[in-house]
């Protein structure tokens, strides 16, 4: 009996050493499930990673900016927001993280939230000259009105969006309409997404605001134009981003910075998962595949992070170690 016992400390003691650094203090975690899909699908990569790579115990909880961020705040739940939009919320965070109670992690949108206009990727390689929303606007005929060509349009937001606002002011500072451009207001998210593909379908220019990422740019290749000119932030509080404001300037749209961010709990126990979380990020272009591949098949948040991990290992093995990475890849 001795023997068996020895036996076992010696096993339970190599066990041990075997197992992946940070695995023992991880523990249980809890994880925000935003309500839009990106972070929708990064926190399921998150929670499949964390579990079979780290030894972690992931709860998934419905989250959203606002609410979300103010529980970490107050409440240190829950543990972790993998696709935090901080700036909404960023003096609040930065008192937060300097007084110890959140940690910023990755950046997890390398590129950041873009907003802007943008025309066919196919238009854009035919007509190089073509960098600028001001080189669009010498080109209506290449962005047909659908309903009163020769002139062209630029295609609006649907009502209630911030967007629809900005877009206004920019084509009235632009002078878009004595170019021969009038301004399209769609009537909702998938009229606009509509518009898109019915110019891809007819080999058409198109020419509006966008975002990304989504899943309409990762299934039709668009082509961001630049202002030619820098934010401004002080002119967008002031006027960009007002309705009615009397005499826009041209400007450029801001970038949205999007992070992870871990409660001080979190990175007290995670150990070596901290390392993961503060080096998972992601560019638009393959947020955009993923999400065009969940559009496409109705698939869920758990399908498409799964989509993610078996298609596009090249990606996420850079944020482990290969031990790690070995033990994901075994559980998918």
């Amino acid at each position: 009996m001795r023997e068996l016992l020895a036996s076992s400390v010696l096993a339970a003691g190599i066990w041990a050493l075997a197992a992946p650094a940070g695995a023992a203090e991880c523990g249980e975690v809890s994880i925000a499930e935003m309500n839009w899909a990106s972070a929708g699908i990064a926190a399921h990569v998150d929670k499949f990673i964390l579990e079979n790579g780290y030894g972690c115990t992931v709860t998934l909880v419905a989250g959203d900016t606002m609410p979300t961020f103010a529980s970490m705040n107050e409440k240190a739940e829950p543990d972790v927001a993998p696709e935090l939009w901080i700036n909404s919320v960023r003096t609040s965070l930065n008192e937060a993280v300097n007084d110890g109670r959140l940690i910023e992690g990755a950046k997890i949108l390398s590129e950041g939230g873009v907003e802007g206009w943008w025309i066919p990727k196919f238009i854009a390689d035919a007509h190089p000259e073509i960098r600028t929303v001001q080189d669009a606007l010498k080109r209506p005929d290449l962005f047909p009105s659908p309903e009163h060509p020769p002139k062209g349009a630029v295609h609006n937001c649907p009502p209630g969006w911030n967007c629809r606002i900005s877009t206004a002011n920019l084509y009235k500072a632009l002078e878009a309409e004595k170019a021969g451009f009038e301004l399209i207001d769609t009537v909702s998210a998938a009229g606009l997404d509509g518009s898109i593909a019915n110019a891809f379908e007819k080999k058409t220019g198109w020419l509006g605001y966008y975002w990304a990422p989504t899943a309409i740019l990762g299934k039709y290749e668009m082509a961001l134009l630049s202002f030619g000119v820098d934010h401004d932030r002080a002119e967008w509080d002031a006027c960009s981003a007002v309705r009615d404001c009397p005499n826009p300037k041209v400007n450029s749209y801001p970038v949205s910075d999007v992070y992870t961010v871990v409660t001080k709990s979190f990175a007290d126990k995670a150990g070596v998962a901290m390392d993961y979380v503060k080096t998972r990020s992601w560019d638009n272009a393959t947020v955009n595949k993923v999400l065009a591949w969940m559009d496409q098949n109705q698939g869920t948040n758990e399908h498409a992070a799964r989509y993610f991990l078996e298609n596009f290992q090249g990606t996420w093995t850079q944020w482990v170690s290969p031990e790690v990475a070995e033990k994901i890849k075994g559980a998918l």
